[in-house]
């Protein structure tokens, strides 16, 4: 009679190497506006590390409801800050990990093959009469759609295009109108029109005073099976390489409360030694 020892030991390797395997799989929620940079950062994260992202984009309200039904994702990468908070207040998140990690910036975006000159006309270019509808995000639940519907307020021609509006389910799909052709013009992440697809279109940033800022937050969630691998891949985003790629796709880096602090200890310890030298 065979001894089933090596068997046994071989199932044991294979059950541990697929239970390993899972744990390194971190499934990500990721607002649309961050497509481009989330497959760098994940090219990147996952060759240094072993462990792998499983990305779905969306819009980032339609996260928020997604988690507080349970949906299994260890990260959430919101477009903007209130929707990670609602999970932190309601419990969901993991303690002490929600970070703003970068600051949203939208553009007017038309195709390379438009006869309009967005880069030129800015505002005008939306008013032209041969633009007869202009993609935004759903403002309902995307943050880019609040954005984009409050700098035509402040811009003070929301009224004259509003019947021209269109509305994408996130970021994304509204940039999807106008390169179909079913909306001559968009106002679209930056981030967006940066990209490999849109890169030779032409586009207008909106300046930034005329809407509030995008201010994008992510958080570990609670509930999540692979935190180890999660906080490593957001310490991979805080790191010179994942801020590189952000900055690369015209996102804005904002300044952390304790980086001010961090600052000001420099500046102190600064202080200190000019003054012990003077002694």
């Amino acid at each position: 009679m065979k001894c089933p020892c090596k068997q046994i030991v071989v199932l044991a390797v294979v059950l541990l190497t697929g239970s390993y395997a899972r744990t390194q799989t971190v499934k990500v929620a990721a607002a649309a506006d961050l497509k481009f940079a989330m497959t760098e950062w994940a090219s990147q994260f996952e060759k240094q590390s072993g462990a792998k992202l499983d990305v779905t984009y969306g819009s980032s309200g339609n996260f928020l409801t997604q988690i507080q039904n349970g949906a299994p994702f260890d990260l959430f990468f919101s477009a903007d800050s209130e929707y990670p908070k609602k999970l932190e207040a309601a419990g969901l998140t993991e303690p002490g990990t929600l970070r703003e990690y970068a600051v949203g910036r939208i553009v007017i975006w038309t195709p390379s093959d438009s006869e309009i000159n967005t880069s030129k006309d800015g505002w005008k270019s939306l008013l032209d009469q041969r633009v007869k509808k202009i993609a935004i995000a759903n403002p309902e639940h995307a943050p880019y759609g609040r954005a984009a519907l409050a700098a035509l307020k402040k811009a003070g021609i929301y009224e004259q295009v509003k019947g021209k509006l269109v509305y994408g389910e996130n970021i994304s799909q509204a940039a999807e109108f106008v390169q179909s052709g079913n909306a001559q013009a968009g106002i679209v992440a930056l981030s967006l029109a940066l990209s490999p697809a849109m890169k030779d279109g032409s586009s207008w940033e909106v300046p930034a005073k005329l809407y509030p800022p995008i201010f994008q937050s992510v958080v570990v969630m609670k509930a999540s099976k692979n935190k180890d691998a999660a906080l490593k891949f957001l310490q991979f985003v805080k790191s010179e390489a994942g801020q590189e790629i952000l900055l690369r796709f015209g996102f804005t880096i904002p300044i952390q409360a304790s980086d001010i602090l961090s600052l000001r200890l420099d500046d102190a310890r600064r202080t200190m030694a000019t003054l012990s030298y003077q002694r």
